[in-house]
């Protein structure tokens, strides 16, 4: 008779993450940044930052993070901290912790019990984030 030694553990699911959902850059607690933030791969915002923001990526506002923007604009956007002004994106989650003050235009919307919301939410079927960039994003079909 054959025995295991290892117990049998269930297979977990293998996650493909494109690119433009992976963190790339991290602006840490306690930096203060003011300006444009714009491109295609993903940040993390756990200071405080003010200005622009365009992002054919993820943005994740971390708890200590504190954003200013009047038109913050990105594929998908995750907040646990503050954004103060409107936000369009394909995506949007905001979890126990975040605090929204401004509109929202998006196409997909999670939150968890507690997030906070001042503003309206509009949801359609398609949404056209309207980015200026000077580099078009990197497709398969763009690499052929």
């Amino acid at each position: 008779m054959f025995k295991r030694k290892e117990p049998i553990e269930p297979s977990k699911p293998t996650v493909s993450i494109p690119s433009m959902e992976r963190i790339n850059s991290i602006l840490g607690p306690g930096l203060i940044w003011e300006g444009r933030l714009t491109g295609s791969g993903g940040v993390r915002i756990e200071g405080t930052f003010e200005g622009q923001i365009q992002l054919q990526g993820l943005l994740v506002v971390g708890e200590s993070g504190k954003v200013t923007c009047e038109n913050l604009r990105a594929a998908t956007v995750i907040v646990a901290g503050t954004v103060k002004g409107n936000i369009t994106t394909h995506k949007l989650e905001i979890r126990a912790t975040g605090r929204i003050w401004g509109d929202v235009l998006t196409t997909s919307f999670v939150t968890e019990d507690g997030a906070f919301l001042r503003g309206r939410m509009t949801m359609e079927e398609k949404v056209d984030l309207k980015l200026e960039t000077s580099n078009p994003p990197i497709t398969p079909e763009s690499q052929t």
